[in-house]
């Protein structure tokens, strides 16, 4: 049965949901009605449908293919596996179209789904439309669309290997128990050098440890197998394969603009004053980076259907957010990827002559905190963030408002924004000194207590 789209299901760059509440069977099939409405509007007749491994998944995907095929697309499965399989299903094979339903790195219960068309991230007010179509129930009639099973899990692998132009290295990988556990495990077998794997089962109920890598508490089980065996470092990946986080060899993490800035001294090399594009969380460390490499430094707003127009638009051939999503084009195929990702950074680290120790102690030491987020109602965090912004932008301060609002002072800068994920806004500070984040970090909390709200301290790190 047919049932409406949860508003706040409806994210800027994904619909996402929390199972039995804000999403359910109902909602997919509505979602696959008004998706393959939208295909078939612009010609298209053929959409390529993967699912990750959350608990949830198999029955939302079963109903989202009923409704694309109720709505006359022909639906290619591509069965289980990380995001950038189904991304790379869609650059490869014969289809207009892809989605994938995925919860990414949100809580167990959560899921929704990520979507392509036309070689185009569907975002912003194409959601919308979704829903509107939804509501009203206009969608397209007339013809029934066929089911073939596809898997391109081989097709994928060997794209992936192929791109291997590393040496020979100790290396964990830390799956997470999230849907790239069978990809690390065939990729370890393909690759050069000694591998050592974690959680590469694929279980929804995540009993080992949350498969989110921006969240450092997640990184423990790697960074003890890393330090334990004395490998040269190790990945780990989030629910559904599009987010990579690292750590060297003596289990310190490398944040996603610190990955940026190892990735685009090769990327620069083979493109010479090229853009490379970081979102608004990122080190000014990596903009200044890219600048001494001879490449544009470009900032873009956050999310990653909103990195990847950046990407097209400016011609970049490679892109990062701190988060961890890191977005190859030139040699691939422009998307974010955590396995490519984790095969260009063995090959940087191998070009570099050092190892990832001594890449990660030659970085500019700034003081900074990890992304704070702060709870605050889904229906009441656009409005305060846009409040906040308006104050700083009247007191006469430096912003740039790509993406709420990064301020830049003499200490440094700091940002606050909306998160287009969570029910939260995002918070982030940089300086040279304890000192001066103290006081970037005093001066968000009066903002903040503006409207009431009081941030949770976080610890700084040397960034």
């Amino acid at each position: 049965m047919t049932q409406p789209i949860h508003p706040t299901a409806l994210r800027e760059y994904d619909i996402r949901g929390t199972v039995g509440q804000t999403l359910d069977e109902g909602a997919a099939y509505a979602i696959g009605r008004a998706f393959a409405t939208r295909v078939r509007r612009v010609g298209g007749v053929r959409v390529a449908v993967g699912y990750d491994g959350r608990l949830s998944s198999p029955a939302l995907e079963a109903a989202l293919v009923r409704g694309l095929t109720a709505s006359g697309v022909d639906v290619v499965r591509i069965g289980m596996g990380p995001t950038p399989m189904l991304y790379h299903a869609a650059a490869t094979l014969e289809v207009e179209a892809a989605i994938q339903v995925t919860g990414s790195h949100n809580p167990a219960q959560d899921n929704g789904f990520k979507m392509v068309l036309q070689s185009h991230p569907f975002y912003g007010e194409d959601i919308q439309d979704l829903a509107r179509i939804a509501a009203a129930q206009d969608w397209e009639q007339g013809r029934i669309g066929t089911v073939t099973d596809n898997p391109t899990v081989e097709a994928y692998l060997g794209d992936l290997s192929a791109g291997y132009a590393g040496g020979r290295f100790r290396i964990g990988w830390d799956a997470g128990n999230g849907a790239s556990g069978p990809i690390v495990e065939r990729l370890a077998k393909l690759l050069p050098g000694e591998h050592h794997l974690l959680f590469t089962d694929v279980d929804g109920h995540f009993p080992n440890h949350h498969p989110d890598p921006t969240e450092e508490a997640n990184l423990a089980h790697l960074k003890r197998l890393v330090i334990d065996k004395k490998l040269d470092f190790g990945f780990a990946f989030d629910g559904d394969g599009d987010r990579i986080g690292a750590v060297d060899g003596q289990g310190r993490v490398l944040w996603g603009d610190q990955l940026l800035a190892i990735l685009a001294e090769p990327a620069l090399a083979e493109h010479p004053g090229a853009p490379i594009v970081a979102d608004v969380k990122a080190s000014q460390t990596l903009f200044d980076r890219v600048a001494e490499l001879g490449g544009r430094p470009v900032m873009a707003p956050t999310g990653h259907s909103l990195m990847k127009v950046a990407m097209m638009r400016t011609g970049a051939p490679l892109g990062g957010e701190m988060s961890g999503h890191m977005f190859f084009a030139g040699d691939w195929y422009g998307f974010d990827d955590a396995h490519y990702a984790a095969i260009r950074l063995i090959r940087a680290i191998h070009l570099s002559g050092r190892s990832l120790d001594a890449l990660r102690d030659a970085m500019p030491v700034r003081v900074a905190t990890p992304e704070l987020r702060l709870p605050v109602a889904e229906d009441r965090k656009f409005a305060v963030a846009d409040a906040i912004v308006d104050a700083v932008v009247a007191q006469g301060a430096q912003v740039d408002r790509t993406d709420g609002a990064r301020v830049t002072t003499p200490d440094g800068w700091w940002l606050l924004r909306a998160s287009n994920t969570q029910a939260a806004l995002t918070i982030r500070a940089e300086a040279a000194d304890q000192a001066g984040l103290d006081r970037l970090l005093a001066t968000i909390d009066r903002h903040l207590a503006a409207h009431g709200l009081q941030r949770t301290p976080g610890s700084p790190a040397n960034h």
